[in-house]
């Protein structure tokens, strides 16, 4: 079903103001990191060298941080099921005969463009760790792109920008999380690749929430009702519908985020301080002029962090160990 014109013409307001978003948030291609600049120089007389080294240490770590590993890899490779979903928004227009200046699909193929180099380079970084099963990771990668997912998003781009900000967010904080665990394991090159990739994540999170606060600015009461549709349901992570083989098709993420949270890579309180976050960086408690509805819906999104964080003292985190197939080597 189509979203109100009214979300089309604040799309389009804010589309004036699109190269300003992309050289604000993003980095020219010639500027920014590449894969290859944290990866062994196949071209290199060291290279044999460096990945004995890479293995080696990769010993230390123990299968938990890699099952965390292959999770973020594997979900930052189903950036095909992304970008196809951020192109059906109302308001992005890909049709380069119809409108080949549109600059949200401009934006939307920038982002993607950078969002690129996070799984190519953890692909690339796994293989050579020597520590999981590859063709099992990339057979759970190719079901993740081919099943799909829905976010409950529809066409409507306030309900996704708000699932953006959350989830750019919350991949800044695995991946920063993962940097620091390397890091105390004395894996260097793996902590700063982990870190300059959660420093990406942090910019897109920047941009998507910037882009809702200026909404907030034009519509304030559909966007507050936006947002508090999309925390009322909770955010669907990407790797929600993670599996292994055809014959079990039932998601392994549960598994993954009890994995997830046991390293600390990724807890229920980050779900919290995210919504924090969120609620201070788009003033929700200082928009005035809001209906009676939207005022209702911004005293339970105010609420919500406290409740949602005594669910989480209260989760219990198992000790069990998964059967992993990425792990069966």
């Amino acid at each position: 079903m189509s979203i109100p014109n009214i979300r089309k013409e604040v799309m389009q307001t804010l589309e004036k103001k699109i190269d300003v978003f992309v050289d604000k948030f993003l980095i020219p291609v010639e500027e920014i990191w590449q894969p290859t600049d944290f990866l062994p120089n196949a071209q290199s007389e060291n290279f044999i060298d460096e990945i004995k080294e890479i293995q080696e240490i990769s010993r230390e770590l123990d299968d938990d941080f890699w099952v965390v590993m292959v999770g973020d890899m594997i979900t930052e490779e189903a950036l095909p099921t992304y970008e196809s979903w951020l192109m059906d928004l109302d308001g992005v227009q890909q049709d380069q005969e119809e409108d080949p200046n549109n600059g949200w699909a401009k934006w939307v193929r920038a982002w993607t463009a950078e969002e690129n180099r996070h799984g190519d380079v953890l692909n690339k970084y796994l293989y050579l760790s020597g520590r999981v099963n590859m063709r099992e990771v990339e057979m759970s990668t190719q079901y993740l792109i081919a099943d799909g997912f829905d976010i409950g998003t529809a066409k409507d781009p306030y309900k996704n920008f708000v699932y953006t900000s959350f989830q750019e967010l919350a991949t800044y904080i695995s991946h920063n999380n993962v940097a620091k665990i390397a890091r105390k394991n004395g894996h260097k090159v793996l902590a700063k690749m982990s870190k300059i990739i959660a420093g990406d994540e942090m910019r897109h999170h920047v941009a998507y929430s910037d882009f809702v606060k200026e909404i907030f600015k034009i519509d304030p009461n559909e966007m507050m009702l936006a947002y508090y549709y999309m925390m009322k349901k909770q955010i669907v992570m990407p790797a929600m519908f993670l599996r292994e083989s055809y014959a079990e098709k039932a998601s392994i993420f549960d598994q993954f985020s009890m994995v997830a949270q046991r390293a600390g890579v990724y807890t229920g309180f980050d779900y919290v301080d995210i919504m924090k976050k969120l609620n201070k960086v788009w003033e929700i408690d200082k928009i005035s002029n809001l209906s009676s509805e939207a005022e209702k819906a911004r005293d339970y999104l105010m609420r919500l962090p406290d409740r949602m964080y005594r669910i989480a003292e209260r989760a219990v985190i198992p000790d069990t160990k998964y059967q992993f197939k990425w792990m069966n080597i």
